[in-house]
């Protein structure tokens, strides 16, 4: 794979299943899932804060993400919602309660899997991509069966840049699969009834801000939580303020 499709792949953005260190099976687990044509790298910092706190964490490498941009062209938005299902079940029988933790595509499939397992504890949707840019969905759609890949936006660099592990363009067939699981999990969203936690950054220019307010609108649940973070972009949990987010994370989900 060229380099100039792969922001720092130094870094380890393999899938990775963490048991907590106790000597009996580990009440509380958390399943952790990366975004859009990332890789579990955008999850590692968030993953290793909460296996220090005792839980058992898991991180599944999507279908199409971390290999080649041309793979993820071919992948199909149930191929990610599966990928995500079969992790869940891998981790689902080693604890008594699963949380479940999205960043951006991420929390789409994190909606997606509660709406499938009302037994999931809780939830905590980062930066969910449920609304973005309405033209740039429609141009992919447009062209994608004549152009592979784009560049993406240019934003205002961040401290989360040196962290994230990915592809530097956008896979636009993989965009309107993106586009259409943004469609069915808003309608699946008045199923979900778990307690959820939505974190976006002030700073963010990827997502359509009223993401979480939409969310939160139109889901079941009773316990529900919008925080923000000012000084944040579109990857809140590896940006200036990860360590912020992740301990809000961690304290919404150990109340339940």
């Amino acid at each position: 794979m060229p380099q100039t499709f792969l922001r720092n792949p130094h870094l380890n953005g393999d899938a990775f299943f963490w048991q907590a260190e106790i000597s009996r099976p580990a009440r509380n687990g958390a399943l952790l899932i990366h975004g859009f044509t990332a890789t579990t790298a955008e999850v590692r910092l968030l993953g290793e804060y909460l296996h220090a706190r005792g839980y058992t964490v898991s991180a599944p490498l999507l279908p199409g993400h971390g290999t080649t941009p041309d793979e993820m062209n071919r992948c199909r938005w149930q191929d990610w919602t599966r990928a995500v299902d079969d992790a869940y079940a891998q981790l689902a029988p080693q604890c008594a309660r699963v949380f479940v933790v999205g960043e951006s595509m991420g929390a789409l499939l994190t909606l997606f899997l509660a709406s499938e397992h009302p037994e999931i504890a809780g939830i905590v949707c980062s930066a969910p991509a449920l609304l973005t840019s309405t033209s740039r969905m429609w141009q992919a759609r447009v062209i994608a069966p004549f152009v592979a890949y784009a560049k993406k936006p240019v934003r205002a660099p961040s401290d989360a840049d040196a962290r994230w592990k990915g592809y530097a363009v956008n896979p636009l067939r993989a965009v309107v699969q993106l586009s259409k699981l943004q469609k069915e999990t808003r309608r699946r969203l008045p199923r979900i009834q778990q307690p959820i936690l939505v974190i976006q950054g002030r700073l963010d220019q990827t997502i359509d801000p009223r993401s979480g307010q939409v969310i939160l609108a139109e889901i079941a649940s009773r316990e529900k939580e919008l925080r923000w973070f000012e000084h944040s972009t579109h990857c809140v949990i590896l940006d200036r303020e990860w360590e912020q987010a992740a301990d809000a994370t961690w304290q919404f989900i150990k109340r339940f």
